[in-house]
C-alpha cells in the first residue's frame, strides 16, 4: 500500500450503534450524532454504518450488525480502520467482561481501533485507558444485573398485589386492563399489551361457552374418570380449540387441570430465564404467589380433588413399578426426557420420578440409561447443597462463641455479623480439565453485594474441605472466578487453610477487659 493509501485508510471509519428499549439518550440517533461530531472533530470519514436497533447487549446473540462487523474485520472486508461506538455500553453489556474485550482484541489484531466517543478516556492502550475501560465494562454488565434484580422484585410485588406478570390467560379466562385507580378499561387480545406505564392487567372469567367447558374437563376427569387423551378427544371430535386455536392433546388438557388460576390463584416465577440464560424450572418453594387473587372459574374443592388423582398415579406405583413403565417408554421411543415422560399417558410426570428416587438422572440409571451426558455433578452439586447449611451453622456459632452475633438473612442467605458485616458463604466444587488438573469456579454473589465471600473449596472427593479463600469485595471485580491450585499472589494472599483469621477479625471484646 502506497503512503497515500495508507493515510487514506487511516481515515476512513465504520460507527456502530446499538438500542434496546432503554432511555432516550441511547436513540440511535443521538449516539449517531455524537459520533458524527467526534468524526468532524478527527478529520474521520464514516463509510460504513452498522446498527442494531431493539437488541440486547448482554451477548451477541440476535446482535447481526455486531456480528457482520466482526466477520468482515476478520475477513479482510473492512475498508476502514477505525470502529466508532457512543460508549462501552453500547459495544455491550456482557455478563463476562472478557468477552466484551474479546471482540475489541478480534478488531485490534486486524488493524482496526475501536474508538468511545462519549466517554472520557482515549482508547489508545495506555494502563489508565485499559483500567479505566475494564471498570466500564464491568459496571456496565452490573447495570444489567441490578436492573433485572429490581424488575423481579418489582413483579413480585405486583403479584403479590393480584396483578399478572406476563403470558395469556389461558383457555376459559381472558386479560383485562385496569387503570391506576382500578378501574377497568377493556380486554386485552391475545398478542396485545397495556401502552400505559401505571396500568395494570388482571384475569377474568371468559365466555360462558369456555367456562362450562373447562368446569365439564374437571368433572370429567374428576367424577368419571377421564384419562387426558380421552377428554382431548371429546373436545376435538366436538370442534372445539384451544386458546391459541389449536387441537387439544394430553399435555395441554393437563395443564388446565394443574394450574391454579382456575381458582383464582396468581402463581408467578415457576420459570425463570435471567440474562438471557437458560430457562431453568423452579421448585415450589420459590414460586411467588397470591391465593384468591382473582375470581375463579372451578371450585376448589373440584381442582384439589383432580390434584389428588395426579399425585396419585405415582404414589400408588411401587418404586419398581415406575421403573418398568420408565423402561418401557424407553423400548418405544430408543431414549427417554422429561417431555417424554411428561406426554406418556399413564405414566408418572418427571417431576414424580425425580420425588421419587431423588431426580431423574438416578431413575435413569436404575434402569441402565445413560443420556450420553455427564450428571454427576448433579448428584455432587446436591451433596454441597446439603453440606453448607452444617458450614453456615459452624460460623455462626463460633462467632457466638466469640461474643459477637451472626443472623441469617432470610431473603438473601448472607450472614449479618456484628451488624456491620455481610458474609456470603460459598462451595465451590472440585473438577478436572481432560489434562488431569484441578478447577474450581467461586460464584461471588455479586448482585446481593456481601461485604466478604467466604470461598470453601472441596477437595477431589467433593466430600472435604481443602482450604478457603477469604474475598473482600472492595478487591473483588468479577462476578466469578475460576481457580487453579496455583493463582498467584494476587489471589493466593487471600487463601487460609482454616477460618481462624476470620474469626479473629470477628471476634468482640468486653471494653472493661482491656488494660493499657
Amino acid at each position: 500500500m502506497k503512503p497515500d493509501d495508507a493515510q487514506l485508510a487511516a481515515k476512513r471509519a465504520a460507527l456502530y450503534v446499538r438500542m434496546s428499549t432503554e432511555h432516550q439518550q441511547y436513540s440511535t440517533s443521538n449516539q449517531r450524532d455524537v459520533i458524527l461530531a467526534y468524526a468532524n472533530l478527527r478529520g474521520l470519514e464514516i463509510v460504513k454504518d452498522y446498527s442494531d436497533d431493539g437488541k440486547s447487549g448482554l451477548n451477541i446473540e440476535g446482535r447481526d450488525s455486531l456480528a457482520q462487523m466482526i466477520r468482515d474485520v476478520e475477513e479482510g472486508k473492512a475498508d476502514y480502520s477505525t470502529i466508532l461506538v457512543y460508549d462501552v455500553s453500547r459495544w455491550g453489556r456482557f455478563q463476562d467482561a472478557d468477552e466484551s474485550a474479546h471482540y475489541e482484541f478480534v478488531c485490534r489484531r486486524a488493524g482496526v481501533s475501536v474508538h468511545y466517543c462519549a466517554e472520557q478516556f482515549e482508547n489508545d492502550g495506555t494502563p489508565v485507558s485499559t483500567i479505566i475501560k475494564g471498570v466500564k465494562r464491568m459496571m456496565a454488565g452490573e447495570y444489567s444485573r441490578e436492573l433485572s434484580t429490581k424488575v423481579f422484585q418489582g413483579a413480585c410485588r405486583l403479584v403479590t398485589l393480584g396483578y399478572r406478570q406476563g403470558g395469556t390467560a389461558g383457555f376459559g379466562l381472558r386479560r383485562v386492563l385496569i387503570d391506576g385507580g382500578g378501574n377497568r378499561k377493556g380486554e386485552l387480545k391475545m398478542g396485545e399489551h397495556k401502552s400505559i406505564q401505571t396500568d395494570r392487567v388482571i384475569l377474568m372469567p371468559g365466555p360462558d361457552e369456555e367456562i362450562k367447558t373447562v368446569r365439564w374437563m374437571y368433572q370429567a376427569f374428576v367424577t368419571e374418570g377421564k384419562l387426558e387423551t380421552e377428554i382431548a378427544a371429546s373436545l376435538n371430535a366436538q370442534g372445539v380449540k384451544t386458546d391459541f386455536g389449536r387441537e387439544w392433546n394430553r399435555a395441554t388438557v393437563h395443564q388446565v387441570l394443574i394450574n391454579e388460576k382456575y381458582i383464582g390463584n396468581n402463581v408467578y416465577h415457576r420459570t425463570s430465564c435471567k440474562l438471557k440464560k437458560k430457562h431453568v424450572n423452579n421448585p415450589p418453594d420459590k414460586w411467588v404467589r397470591k391465593e384468591g387473587a382473582y375470581e375463579g372459574i372451578v371450585e376448589r374443592e373440584m381442582f384439589l380433588r383432580a390434584r389428588e388423582i395426579i399425585l396419585a398415579r405415582s404414589q400408588k406405583l411401587t418404586n419398581e413399578e415406575m421403573l418398568e413403565k420408565l423402561r418401557d417408554l424407553f423400548k418405544q421411543h430408543g431414549r427417554i426426557s422429561g417431555i417424554l415422560i411428561d406426554e406418556a399417558e399413564g405414566l408418572p410426570s418427571s417431576a414424580a420420578f425425580g420425588n421419587r428416587f431423588g431426580s431423574l438422572i438416578s431413575a435413569y440409571k436404575l434402569i441402565g440409561y445413560d443420556p450420553g451426558i455427564d450428571f454427576s455433578f448433579v448428584e455432587e452439586n446436591r451433596r454441597l447443597r446439603q453440606l453448607r447449611p452444617d458450614i453456615v451453622a459452624s460460623v455462626r456459632q463460633k462467632i457466638m462463641e466469640l461474643g459477637g452475633t451472626a443472623i441469617t438473612d432470610d431473603a438473601t442467605d448472607l450472614l449479618l455479623v456484628n451488624g456491620e458485616l455481610r458474609v456470603s458463604i460459598v462451595l465451590c466444587r472440585h473438577t478436572q480439565t481432560p489434562a488431569g488438573s484441578s478447577r474450581w469456579l467461586i460464584r461471588l454473589d455479586a448482585g446481593l453485594k456481601p461485604d466478604i465471600t467466604i470461598a470453601v473449596r472441596m477437595d477431589f472427593t467433593n466430600e472435604n474441605i481443602q482450604d478457603y479463600y477469604l474475598l473482600p469485595a472492595l478487591d473483588m471485580t468479577w462476578e466469578n472466578l475460576r481457580l487453579a491450585e496455583a493463582n498467584g499472589i494476587y489471589l493466593d494472599t487471600y487463601r487460609c487453610d482454616s477460618l481462624d483469621y476470620f474469626f479473629s477479625l470477628m471476634e468482640r471484646f468486653n471494653l472493661e477487659d482491656v488494660h493499657e
